[in-house]
């Protein structure tokens, strides 16, 4: 067992992204040992490095899972299991969307409904449409599925899942994902409902507008100038700016910890520099 001092343990799906890495780091600064699951080994390797950076020493166990596929979680739940112990925060992170599921044209225009050139409402591949949904609400579900067996007549243990401001308003070109984070902050509730007799706090954080990998080339053109979609994006944002993956971390901590938030359960919050109040007057 790597996790020699018995310390809790999170178990971070998608923790190769640019958001959950940092959330991973923040968690391991803070006392837990680190589960790292990615789809891609080296993503969680990465990951994996930048914890041992910051923490030296630090109970890290980077695994390729595939959180679409119950055998590998399981194979996963086993190896945590036997090196780091059983899991008291899970947090969700596993998500994102697919090109095939992206209109081109925020508003309807005429002949969208007969294009083959490009992809509009009419043309969405449904392959991609499934992708996008089982990314985000079964990569959610099945995770959980798994790892809460563990939280099972413990003190102290929350399931966090990541939602999005699509779940709030949805965004032109993104239907798919729009309604799957809509459908992440329902199952969240759902779950805060099932387990909460049980004590096992779940809550969800939206995260608003952060520079990622995966919405980088919607927010930049390939001389690094923003986008017209940008520009919408900041018009709205009160902060007049994106986010930075550190802001999240506050929250995270909140959320998974019992003495400060032992009260908390079925919430979804916005971290979003002000979109959600604003009304756009």
């Amino acid at each position: 067992m790597i996790n020699e001092k018995h310390l809790p343990v999170a178990v971070i799906t998608g923790a190769g992204g640019v958001l959950c890495s940092v959330l991973a780091k923040a968690l391991a600064e803070n006392g837990y040992a680190t589960a790292l699951i990615s789809l891609h080994k080296d993503h969680a390797d990465r990951t994996a490095d930048l914890i041992r950076a910051s923490v030296p020493g630090a109970p890290v166990l980077p695994l390729a899972v595939n959180v679409l596929d119950k055998a590998s979680l399981e194979a996963a739940h086993e190896e945590i299991l036997r090196e780091l112990g059983p899991c008291t925060v899970l947090l969700n992170g596993a998500g994102g969307n697919k090109p095939g599921a992206t209109t081109k044209h925020e508003i309807f225009e005429k002949g969208d409904e007969n294009a083959e050139d490009y992809l509009t409402f009419f043309n969405l591949s449904e392959d991609a449409f499934d992708g996008v949904f089982d990314l985000n609400l079964k990569g959610t579900l099945l995770p959980t599925q798994i790892f809460a067996r563990d939280m099972i007549g413990r003190e102290g243990c929350s399931i966090l899942n990541i939602s999005s401001m699509n779940a709030f308003r949805p965004l032109t070109k993104i239907p798919a994902y729009s309604a799957a984070k809509s459908a992440v902050s329902n199952f969240t509730e759902w779950l805060a409902v099932h387990f909460a007799e049980e004590g096992i706090r779940v809550n969800a954080m939206a995260p608003g507008f952060f520079v990622t990998e995966q919405n980088r080339a919607l927010l930049f053109n390939e001389d690094g100038s923003p986008t017209a979609r940008t520009g919408k994006i900041l018009a709205a944002t009160p902060m007049k700016r994106f986010g930075k993956p550190e802001e999240l971390v506050g929250t995270l901590l909140w959320l998974v910890d019992p003495a400060k938030s032992g009260f908390v359960t079925g919430i979804v919050v916005p971290i979003d520099g002000g979109f959600s109040a604003y009304s756009g007057v």
